[in-house]
């Protein structure tokens, strides 16, 4: 597949709507990005034959699917992608969805890939190490054993997701965002588990009739000064 092909596939998932304000340098992918994520791809396409990474063969598809919905969020998170920055944790990585696209993206943002899958595991170490990227770890244990806070925390289609999601929103520092992508008919026990976070409007993903972004900030900590004279 060639560059011009990946711009035309993810330019639908690229394009800013109104309400996210994009500079020029950060609207659209550069030449280093592409390039990436064909690298990434070639891996994924070669790794898939062994390892079961994706239902999806088709290239074009895997582009769309994968790609397109990762970099969709990453723009949404990250609207101006030069200057983010911040610590993200994709819970759930697999074959590094959405957590690598958004790297790809952000390069400023220090990343940890949750995937207890050993095998799985490996092929993201692989994708970094191949893609030279920085600042990025891959926990391969449990998400429950994992002990740092994020300023964003993502999950994309994980098993088990009503415990899934509890998990991640752990994870996510006093302010910081849990940012699912899911289908439309997961936003309901999303909210009804997660009632203290604050949700924002759930945002349609392109060329999908079901699957949204929903995003939710976790509560600040209230009334510090209690906590430490108690």
């Amino acid at each position: 597949m060639e560059a011009a092909r990946i711009n035309e596939l993810l330019r639908p998932f690229l394009e800013s709507p109104p309400a996210i304000p994009t500079s020029p340098s950060s609207a659209a992918l550069s030449l280093s990005q592409v390039e990436n994520i064909l690298e990434y791809l070639d891996l994924l396409l070669r790794w898939n034959t062994r390892v079961n990474l994706t239902a999806i063969r088709q290239p074009e598809e895997i582009v769309t699917r994968h790609f397109g919905e990762s970099l969709f969020a990453a723009q949404h998170l990250f609207p101006d992608a030069q200057a983010a920055h911040g610590h993200v944790v994709d819970v759930g990585s697999g074959a590094g969805f959405p957590g690598l696209p958004i790297k790809i993206w952000a390069p400023g943002i220090r990343l940890a890939l949750i995937e207890s899958n050993y095998k799985k595991g490996t092929f993201l170490r692989e994708v970094v190490r191949k893609l030279e990227l920085t600042d990025i770890a891959v926990f391969a244990k449990r998400a429950e054993e994992f002990e740092d806070e994020a300023d964003i925390v993502t999950l994309r289609a994980v098993e088990r997701f009503e415990q899934a999601v509890l998990v991640a929103s752990r994870l996510a520092r006093p302010g910081g965002r849990l940012a699912l992508l899911i289908g439309e008919g997961q936003m309901k026990q999303a909210k009804e588990l997660l009632p203290k976070l604050e949700w924002s409007d759930a945002v349609k993903i392109p060329h999908s009739s079901r699957r949204v972004l929903l995003v939710g900030r976790s509560p600040e900590i209230q009334n510090q000064s209690s906590y430490e004279s108690a």
